[in-house]
């Protein structure tokens, strides 16, 4: 099993955020994260990214306990948050290495991660140029190829086309389908469209528990579209 969730709880205050989700995954599965704002989507993920600590639950990553041997998990998991940091003006050349180094890779192995997570984030010619010049989609690639440079089985990506034009998120949707052939992905996204196009799972969550877990397709069958079923599971509401 790549990924096992059990009652996974945190707080902030006194809010809840996330109440007691589980599920599991596997190689081969992309699984969209939906839920109203305030849902507790981005929390759960970065549990289970190992950047917050749970007040309870557990997170296993190839049954490595997250929380027990955090560096371990995290060489194998990627992480893309929404609005990832770029240096606009190093190339994505440069950027990457400089993450392959600080992330313990000598110099040669670096050279071939970036090879390698560049081809599989495509970004073509766009490697030697500055990251400032570069359209929203190609950074986003580039957040993409550092998120894989150290090739994890486990990729969380929170809203990985929020901004893009149609052509940008069709690409990407494109590259996450690719992606998704060998690994486990775990998207973020307020996009229904994108959950229908690129997911074989949808996990809905609300007010920090999972409302339903299943095919987007047994969704659509069900309630007649994913928005429908959206507004009907969580009752059409948003949270602060």
């Amino acid at each position: 099993m790549l990924l096992q969730v059990d009652g996974l709880r945190k707080s902030f205050g006194r809010r809840v955020a996330v109440d007691g989700i589980g599920f599991s995954m596997d190689a081969g599965e992309i699984v969209g994260f939906l839920g109203p704002n305030g849902a507790g989507k981005t929390t759960t993920m970065r549990m289970i990214a190992g950047y917050l600590e749970p007040d309870d639950g557990t997170v296993r990553i190839f049954n490595i306990d997250v929380a027990q041997e955090r560096r371990r998990a995290q060489e194998r998991v990627g992480y893309l948050p929404e609005g990832a940091p770029l240096y606009g003006e190093m190339t994505p050349w440069d950027f990457l290495r400089f993450i392959g180094e600080a992330r313990g890779m000598t110099r040669e192995a670096a050279r071939h991660a970036v090879r390698r997570a560049a081809q599989d984030a495509r970004l073509g010619d766009s490697i030697n140029r500055p990251i400032d010049t570069l359209s929203k989609g190609y950074r986003r690639r580039v957040g993409f190829a550092a998120a894989l440079l150290h090739d994890p089985m486990l990729l969380i990506l929170d809203e990985p086309t929020d901004g893009l034009d149609p052509n940008q998120r069709h690409a990407v949707r494109d590259l996450i389908k690719k992606l998704g052939e060998e690994r486990g992905l775990i998207i973020s996204t307020h996009s229904l469209e994108e959950v229908e196009a690129v997911c074989t799972r949808a996990i809905l969550i609300d007010r920090g528990r999972i409302v339903v877990d299943k095919a987007p397709a047994a969704l659509i069958e069900e309630h007649g579209s994913l928005e429908r079923a959206f507004t009907t599971l969580t009752a059409g509401e948003e949270r602060a």
